[in-house]
């Protein structure tokens, strides 16, 4: 088998000469990865995967360094350092060169190996992504978390649907079936759905499996072809579904020693057309192993309890296997090696016997030897008689005690182990692990141990963490349940303080296998920790005596120099014990010096200490201080360990027997099989007393704890108050400030508005002072114009009432001689009616002379009226004259004063009115009284006529009236022309006076126009006057 340190190289060859892998174990190469630092330290792989042609692999390890292996070129190169754990690893089988990687920051990364440069980041998860599935095309990929899966687009890297789910559920796996475009979901219910990749339509689920198979699937394996999936849980049973039929088909029990299914995955093979027949189971106990389906019988197994198995990936074509081992390397299988043997031609039926050499042994002198079911070669006959014998011994045919004793399991001898050991000073550090638990005899109880674990985590062991911070939560996880199968186990180990202390380097080194790791501590306690705990709680009091004892024999100096600074065996000897020298050790160092413990007697532990005091006295002797013996026995020194155990040789074989720990400490026992042995090996009163204090302590603890958290939620509350009081406080005072600032500003803001005001105020004023001067200038000018226009208006209007009042005096003139002629008709007719009557009553020619008399007094009569007609029409005249006059004086007067004075011409207006009220009563009068004197003059007349009437009837019959009417003939005859044109004229009257009329009507209408027009005009000049006195006085304030 071929070995490959990367080392620091970015780049190189694989292996150096052509691999031939065994038949045996099929190694092509095994890669490891150490680094040349100061301190150098193995670098761990954690994942694997192979791309699609299956020729080359990428394996990360936990510093995030990712390696891509060439197998078939040969060649190694560093793609990248991501400087984080990486989780999971793919190809992308679209573009060959890309790959995928989950991290431990929970993101995913794409990367070139050609360019070495990121392609991508994907983020989206909240948990460790521990699972990647490529669809067959290359476009698609689920990454699968505890808590969520999610599908992602290749081609843009864009997260394209999640899978969210309840806690209570949770994911065990989700990935794409090969070849087909179905996503199969599987949960921690056993629960399995497929669905349609492009639409997510469910297209079927899988029944749950049977009730009397009690298994949790936890992984899944699925053949090329997508018809066969196989599941496998904490069982040792297999479950084979045909996912067409969705029915459970077979089930499959492992082995015996097959307690966990860890890992499935196919093996493929080139003729089988995807219908894989060959399933990959690795187990618990890291052995993979490799089963035909359909005829359940096992091919072949990789992988040992020494060199475990923690994960696997299978080339497609199958021809590889890589493997991640328990110690951090990688392993390179070649399937056709491995199934050489399987695959070799039948033997040909027909044999031919030879006949045998002389030279050659007889068949008697040839000596097999069966272990373990392993077949060993035969002795060859160069060996000596003593090797033949002890062969033969081995195989217990004799009885010989002694060699009893020194007999181990799986065919090895103590007395052999420790020659080889005092040759070479450790043992090889690939068959270590197998030699520690062949000479400590580990029983392997599974059972018991599954027992112990199963009670979960010690009380004392809970708070782990906070007393020993580790980095590795694996580590401590580990850590934390052997201690707890101890506690357990025995009582006593939940109160041991060192505990931890003696089982870490313990835990650190079978971290992998929790079985082993509680059983070699277990037997270190038993055997190498004899008569420790008989002074519990104490340290150890008759051991360290042993060992001061031992020390005064041979080195008194030295013991002198530490009683001489108060230094005790509980501080030179107790810190090596407790912590089994792991402390002042490296691991090489240690690993050496526990070859050397578990290979001699339980008192070697003890000699290694005073050992280790006297290789170390030089240093020792000048330490003075208390401090620097502290420092000194719990850190590493200068001390060859070489020389450590020769010494511990040389003190093992001088030390008398009085003082020699050998005879004090019992010889080796092995834990029994079956069940562990009873620990009581402690004062129990002590260990009892120390748990009911510990319960009484615990039960205060718990009182006093619910009473803080009492008196921490009030002071919590109070604080709470308080702090929101303060805050409150704090708040009212910001919003005071903030009030006050507030306020300030906005008497600021106000002050600047009333100054902006008063600017505004002002520049207004002004604008109305010119507004108000413009809109009186403009008033003024227009005032001016609209009086001038009125002045030329009411010149105009009172040339026409004037005219009008001609006009109108005329038609009264017309329209009183009308009355006066019409009345006089009146009267004419009735005084002919009279004259008629009286003409009829005298019947005589007197009518004649009553008509002349009545004629001659109408003549006077109209004589009179006439005359006081025109009397009258002139006085009107002369007054009518005078009032005009004297209106236009004042219209004049008031039209000139009107600019200064209004009130002035208000009243004068009132009294001009009361004047005309005045003359208008008076003229009243004087027409009451002119129509009682006509009424007077009326009746005086009636009575005249009346008297007169009388008098002519008396007068009727004189002679002198004959007279009369001759002389009234001749009149007659000279004044008919007259009564013509008189007759003309009063006709002619009477047509003027129907014109009169009608004019009289219309004019009437535009008298009556004109005078509201004139009323209008003077009504605004007397608002303007007032509106005119009126604006200064507001201007003014």
């Amino acid at each position: 088998m071929q070995s490959t340190d990367l080392g620091n190289k970015e780049s190189g060859k694989i292996w150096h000469r052509k691999p031939s892998p065994a038949t045996r174990d099929g190694i092509i190469v095994n890669i490891i990865h150490n680094t040349s630092d100061y301190h150098p330290k193995a670098l761990r792989f954690l994942n694997v995967a192979f791309d699609g042609l299956g020729d080359c692999l990428i394996a990360g390890d936990h510093q995030g360094n990712i390696y891509i292996f060439d197998l078939y070129g040969n060649r190694f190169n560093l793609v990248q350092r991501t400087a984080q754990a990486c989780t999971a690893l793919a190809f992308n089988l679209r573009r060959k060169s890309e790959f995928l990687v989950a991290l431990a920051d929970y993101s995913i990364k794409c990367f070139d190996t050609v360019t070495k440069e990121l392609v991508s980041w994907m983020r989206g998860h909240e948990s460790s992504v521990f699972s990647i599935s490529v669809h067959a095309s290359g476009r698609y990929a689920i990454t699968t978390s505890s808590d969520t899966a999610q599908l992602w687009d290749l081609d843009t890297f864009q997260r394209k649907r999640k899978l969210n789910i309840r806690q209570s559920v949770g994911i065990q796996k989700v990935f794409f079936l090969p070849l087909s475009n179905t996503i199969l979901s599987c949960f921690k219910d056993n629960s399995i759905f497929a669905w349609e990749c492009d639409t997510l339509f469910c297209k079927y689920q899988l029944p749950p499996p049977p009730e009397s198979s009690s298994i949790v699937y936890k992984v899944f394996a699925v053949t090329r072809d997508g018809r066969i999936l196989a599941a496998g849980g904490k069982s040792n049973h297999l479950h084979l579904w045909y996912l067409e039929a969705t029915q459970l088909f077979r089930i499959i029990q492992m082995p015996s020693k097959v307690r966990a299914i860890r890992h499935l995955e196919f093996l493929p093979d080139s003729f089988d057309a995807g219908s894989n027949q060959v399933l990959g189971v690795l187990s618990q106990d890291g052995i993979m192993r490799f089963v035909n389906i359909q005829t359940c019988k096992l091919l072949f197994e990789i992988g040992s309890l020494d060199e475990g198995i923690s994960s696997s990936a299978i080339s497609p074509h199958g021809r590889y296997i890589a493997c991640i081992m328990d110690n951090g390397s990688l392993n390179i299988y070649s399937v056709q090696a491995l199934t050489q043997e399987i695959n070799k031609p039948p033997p040909p039926l027909v044999k031919v016997v030879e006949d045998m050499p002389k030279n050659k042994l007889s068949s008697n002198n040839l000596k097999m030897k069966i272990t373990s079911g392993r077949v060993q070669r035969p002795v060859r006959p160069k060996e000596s008689k003593q090797k033949i014998q002890t062969r033969i011994l081995k195989q217990d045919l004799t009885g010989n005690s002694e060699n009893k004793e020194n007999e181990l399991s799986d065919g090895l001898n103590r007395k052999r182990l420790q020659s080889l050991l005092r040759g070479y000073g450790e043992y090889p550090t690939k068959y270590r692990m197998f030699i520690w638990r062949s000479l400590l005899q580990l029983p392997e109880n599974h059972t018991a141990f599954s027992s112990l674990i199963d009670k979960g985590t010690h009380v004392a062991f809970l708070n782990l963490q906070k007393k020993y911070p580790i980095k590795s939560r694996k580590l401590l996880r580990v850590l934390q349940r052997t201690l707890s199968a101890l506690a357990h186990w025995s009582s006593i180990f939940s109160d041991t303080p060192y505990l931890p202390l003696l089982a870490f380097p313990f835990v650190k080194l079978f971290q992998n296998n929790q079985l082993i790791c509680f059983e070699v501590v277990a037997t270190l306690i038993i055997n190498w920790c004899q008569h420790w705990f008989e002074y519990f709680p104490n340290p150890p009091i008759n051991i360290l005596s042993m060992i001061e004892n031992i020390l005064a024999f041979h080195d008194k100096k030295l013991l002198q120099h530490f009683i001489n600074h108060d230094i005790t065996s509980q501080l030179y000897a107790w810190p090596l014990l407790e912590t089994v020298f792991s402390e002042v050790l490296t691991r090489e160092e240690w690993l050496k010096l526990f070859d050397n413990v578990f290979s001699n007697h339980p008192s070697f532990l003890l000699m290694t200490v005073v050992a280790y005091n006297r290789c170390s006295r030089a240093p020792l002797l000048n330490c003075t201080l208390k401090d620097d013996f502290e420092y000194f026995f719990h850190h590493r020194n200068n001390v060859d360990i070489n020389v450590v155990i020769r010494e511990v040789y040389r003190l093992m074989e001088t030390t008398p027997t009085t003082i020699h720990p050998e005879s004090e400490l019992e010889a080796f026992a092995a834990l029994t099989k079956g069940q562990y042995p009873v620990f009581n090996q402690y004062p129990k009163f002590i260990v009892d007393y120390q748990a009911q204090e510990r319960e009484r302590i615990r039960n205060d603890e718990l009182d006093y704890l619910r009473e803080r958290q009492t008196v921490e939620d009030m002071e919590a509350e109070v604080n709470q108050h308080r702090a929101e009081d303060e805050a409150w406080y704090q708040k009212q005072e910001l919003l005071h400030k903030a009030e006050e600032t507030r306020r300030e500003m906005l008497l600021r803001e106000e002050e600047k508005m009333v100054e902006q005001r008063q600017r505004l105020a002002a520049v207004r004023r002004e604008l109305q002072i010119k507004e108000i001067q413009l809109q009186d200038t403009a008033r003024r000018r227009l005032l001016k114009l609209q009086q001038d226009r009125l002045e030329m208006e009411l010149r105009r209007l009172d040339d026409e009432i004037a005219r009008k009042n001609i006009t109108r005096n005329k038609e009264a003139i017309a329209r009183e001689i009308q009355e006066n002629a019409d009345a006089y008709r009146r009267k004419v007719d009735l005084e002919e009616h009279m004259f008629q009557k009286l003409i009829e009553a005298d019947q005589t020619q007197s009518r004649k002379t009553q008509k002349i008399i009545e004629e001659n007094l109408a003549k006077a009569e109209q004589a009179c009226l006439n005359t006081d007609w025109k009397i009258q029409i002139l006085h009107k005249q002369n007054c009518d004259d005078l009032q005009r006059n004297k209106g236009y004086q004042e219209v004049a007067n008031l039209l000139q004063e009107n600019r200064r004075k209004e009130i002035e011409l208000l009243n004068a207006m009132k009294e001009e009115e009361a004047k005309k009220w005045k003359e208008a009563k008076e003229k009243e009068f004087r027409l009451q009284s002119e129509k009682k004197a006509s009424a007077l003059s009326d009746a005086s007349r009636r009575c005249f006529l009346k008297q007169e009437m009388s008098a002519a009837l008396e007068h009727a019959g004189s002679p002198c009236i004959q007279e009369a009417h001759q002389v009234q003939k001749e009149q007659g005859a000279s004044s008919c022309l007259p009564r013509t044109s008189q007759l003309n004229d009063i006709s002619e009257l009477d047509f003027s006076a129907r014109i009169s009329l009608n004019r009289k009507t219309e004019e009437d209408s535009t008298e009556q126009n004109l005078i509201k027009k004139v009323r209008n005009l003077r009504q605004r000049l007397i608002c303007r006057a007032r509106s005119r006195c009126q604006t200064p006085h507001l201007v003014a304030t």
